[in-house]
């Protein structure tokens, strides 16, 4: 192994060693044992071994100085109070609900059309607006009905005046029994005749069925309509029928009477209320899903037939230990949270059950009355001091 020694500047090269610096003490000794010359190879080795050993520990010292002054800081700081929201494990009414998609229907709902071919000549109704029992919606020409009527009520008169005749002349036993019988019978059929006239008359003007809404007109005055013509459509809105699907899973828990809650994207604050009044006896074998109906009052007519509504079936409700979701923390799939007691923090493994937005069910774990923190959970370590904040709102 040979040794080498250069001085150029404040450097000195030893070796593989740099050496910085002219005021460096290391430096200095070097030059005082380099004049005199007489040092050994095994005694230049030895130098350099402990002046580079010597800066090691001074390396060692000052890195462990440094970091042992953060730790006491952050042992200082995990030693401050974690300052937290609590709530208290309580009671709740947990529901079990299934959410579907539906269809709203009238209670009644039909196409208004004309029992008899002719010429509009009057449109009685205004579009959209409500319409009671028996009302006009419109007319059509009937001046050859009125005319078939007019000939009609003549013919049973004259039936019946010829009855009149031979009746009191019955009595007097001056004509047969059998006349008089045809005479009857004549008279029913004149009867009959203008009632069947009256009636086609009548089939001149459209009216209501039913109470409900008025749709828009589909026929304008003097166009020409059958008995296969839409005039408008009439709608019993006074309550609401939801057509909607569920999973045959729920099939056994779903009982008439059960109640719904209906809302639409039309209505964004708005529910609407219901109960379920007819369950199919089948099941789709492709959707393996069953049809049910539910009736949903609708006093001031807000929703109309044809509207897509979101349904929330309510199966069963449950009164269980309920804790807030952001009180708990999952970790490989086990959740837990930290209670709070004697002003420490102390985590907790809890089994979940049912959610709901906002809340979760607690099956294991908890008991009634605890207090679980809410906030500063990431601060949080078991056995940690805490203060508590006012409580959190439900």
């Amino acid at each position: 192994m040979s040794l080498r020694c250069t001085v150029s500047g404040s450097v000195r090269r030893v070796g593989d060693v740099n050496l910085v610096g002219q005021g460096f003490p290391g430096v200095k000794l070097w030059d005082g044992l380099m004049e005199r010359g007489d040092m050994s190879l095994k005694k230049q080795i030895g130098i350099v071994f402990v002046m580079l050993l010597a800066l090691a520990a001074g390396g060692y010292w000052l890195f462990a100085t440094i970091g042992s002054d953060h730790a006491d800081a952050a042992t200082t700081q995990e030693r401050r109070p974690v300052r937290v929201e609590t709530i208290d494990v309580e009671q709740s009414m947990l529901a079990r609900k299934v959410e579907a998609v539906g269809t709203t229907r009238a209670r009644q709902s039909i196409d208004v059309r004309a029992a008899a071919s002719g010429r509009v000549v009057d449109i009685a109704f205004v579009p959209g607006a409500l319409v009671e029992e028996g009302e006009v919606l419109a007319r059509l020409d009937k001046a050859a009905e009125e005319a078939d009527v007019a000939e009609a009520r003549a013919e049973r008169r004259q039936a019946l005046l010829a009855l009149e005749r031979a009746r009191t002349l019955a009595e007097r036993n001056t004509i047969a029994k059998a006349t008089v019988d045809e005479l009857e019978a004549a008279y029913e059929a004149a009867d009959a005749r203008l009632q069947r006239a009256e009636t086609s008359l009548a089939d001149r003007e459209v009216k209501a069925p039913f109470a409900g809404k008025i749709g828009l007109k589909q026929v304008d005055v003097g166009g020409r309509v059958d008995d296969e013509t839409v005039i408008a459509t009439l709608d019993d809105l006074a309550e609401i029928e939801i057509d909607f699907r569920a999973p045959e899973i729920h099939f056994g828990a779903v009982r008439p009477g059960q109640d719904i809650i209906a809302t639409s994207a039309a209505f964004d604050a708005r529910s609407f209320k219901g109960e379920i009044t007819a369950i199919d006896s089948r099941i789709d074998p492709v959707s393996r899903a069953f049809r049910l109906r539910a009736r949903v009052p609708n006093p001031d007519l807000a929703l109309p037939a044809g509207m897509f509504m979101l349904v929330e079936l309510t199966l069963a409700q449950r009164d269980v230990l309920t804790v807030p979701e952001e009180a708990v923390m999952i970790s490989d799939q086990i959740a837990s949270v930290f209670i709070i007691a004697d002003g420490k923090a102390e985590r907790r493994t809890i089994e979940l059950g049912q959610r709901e937005v906002g809340r979760v069910e607690v099956v294991t774990g908890l008991v009634e009355g605890e207090q679980v923190a809410v906030t500063g959970l990431q601060r949080l370590r078991p056995g940690a001091a805490v203060i508590i904040a006012e409580p959190a709102s439900s």
